[in-house]
């Protein structure tokens, strides 16, 4: 037999409830946000496309956009305040990882070893752009988180596609018009027009991200409620992103 089809109801409802996948679904977001960060953001990538020819873009991009279909699938399934927390463990976690490149490129070498110089490249961030990327983050999930919720109970769960696209186009809005001026407004080889260039390509390639991953998040939102056995709409939720309890 097949699992039950999942009960809707009030996400306060199931607040001390155990899930079963929650916990690996929120390793996933923390894991794919970590990687993103370490592994992706420091490279610039070039592909040659059809009639626009050679095109440069920030290799993270391929990755980093999976936080948020993870964090539309966490709210989607597991309500707001869970992703509340889940925002707030990756906060905390991208925090830890700053403190902790800062302190490990910081270390004097060994006479003997000869990496130092390609582990400052790679770990050696600019305070400034590690600011700015944890703020953007912090801010586009919980706008991304807050916008999916609510129209989640305006459309009584109906149109999956619509608040999963609406709340990434509006939460990678802030993401970008946050990080991008704080990151690059005025640094060296930076003018106001590229700054805004690379903005809004980059929100444009994002948002496209979760257009077409629209079926995976269909796919693994539709089993997470049918094993969990509960659809939870945020009725009665507490908006606040200043606190962690669920």
């Amino acid at each position: 037999m097949g699992e039950p089809p999942a009960v809707s109801t009030d996400a306060t409802a199931a607040s001390g409830r155990h899930f079963r996948y929650f916990d690996l679904v929120m390793a996933a977001f923390v894991a794919i946000l970590l990687l993103s960060n370490v592994l992706g953001a420091g490279k610039r990538a070039l592909i040659d496309l059809p009639l626009l020819g050679p095109w440069p873009f920030g290799a993270g991009i391929l990755f980093f956009p999976l936080s948020y279909v993870i964090g539309d699938i966490l709210t989607e399934v597991y309500g707001y305040a869970r992703a509340r927390r889940c925002i707030w463990v990756g906060t905390a976690a991208l925090l830890f990882m700053a403190f902790m490149s800062w302190v490990v490129v910081k270390l004097p070498p060994d006479a003997g070893w000869t990496g130092q110089g390609a582990y400052e490249a790679v770990f050696g961030q600019v305070p400034r752009i590690v600011f700015a990327s944890i703020v953007a983050f912090w801010a586009g999930e919980f706008v991304n988180s807050f916008v999916l919720a609510k129209m989640k109970v305006l459309t009584s769960g109906k149109h999956l596609w619509s608040r999963t696209i609406g709340s990434t186009v509006v939460g990678q809005a802030v993401d970008s018009l946050i990080f991008y001026p704080l990151a690059f407004w005025g640094a060296e080889g930076w003018t106001t027009q590229s700054v805004l260039t690379v903005l809004l390509t980059q929100w444009f390639l994002k948002v496209s991200w979760e257009v077409l991953l629209t079926p995976v998040t269909y796919l693994v939102v539709n089993a997470l409620k049918r094993r969990e056995g509960v659809d939870l709409f945020d009725v009665r939720t507490d908006f606040t992103p200043f606190r962690a309890a669920v």
